[in-house]
């Protein structure tokens, strides 16, 4: 039995056009989609938690006058420097990091609304939740790449769907299957500008 849980002669492989795992046998050259006999299940589980064969992503990106392609949708000639893309990109950073504290301490105004309710006080306002929402609405992941993304997802809310190893620019593959479900990347440089990444699956 190996670390993947798979029996001897048995790996993981990854196909581009059906989207999913499947198992080969180096050994007798078959292939197959379902775990083959004597798999330990909870293994490989475990095992594809920590080393994915597909992620599923959304990002941001911003091109500049040196993108392999510095053109997109919002400009058919993009003049803005790596710099200024950098720049750019530093401020949403600025704005999905507020959004979070602000969903942090929308949690806790209403875990002490709920105390107050109980309690007997009266809870806070309905316009003050209103605020609250709405401004995290706007500085969402998905409403930041609908408004400023210059890939074509930015009408899916920057969504990249599921794709597997050798599908991306090596730089921005490392970054997406190194993140965490939930957790949003740092700044990733490639041929066609800069890039925050958001792993969702």
């Amino acid at each position: 039995m190996t670390d993947t849980g798979l029996p001897e002669h048995w790996t993981i492989r990854y196909s581009k056009s059906k989207k999913r795992e499947y198992f080969f046998n180096s050994e007798t050259k078959k292939s197959q989609w379902e775990a083959p006999a004597n798999t330990d299940i909870n293994q490989l589980k475990k095992f594809l938690t920590t080393n994915p064969t597909k992620v599923h992503c959304l990002h941001i990106l911003i091109k500049h006058k040196d993108s392999r392609r510095p053109a997109s949708h919002r400009s058919t000639k993009i003049t803005i420097s790596k710099e200024d893309a950098i720049k750019e990109l530093q401020e949403i950073q600025g704005r999905l990091n507020y959004g979070n504290e602000e969903e942090t301490s929308k949690k806790t105004e209403d875990s002490s609304e709920k105390e107050d309710v109980s309690s007997g006080r009266s809870a806070g306002t309905k316009d003050n939740v209103d605020k609250t929402v709405h401004h995290k609405d706007k500085d969402s992941f998905e409403n930041i790449a609908r408004e400023r993304s210059d890939c074509s997802s930015y009408k899916r809310g920057g969504d990249l769907g599921w794709f597997g190893r050798g599908e991306m620019q090596p730089s921005f593959e490392k970054v997406a299957f190194s993140l965490p479900i939930g957790k949003i990347s740092d700044i990733v440089e490639t041929d066609s500008g800069v890039h925050l990444i958001k792993r969702i699956g």
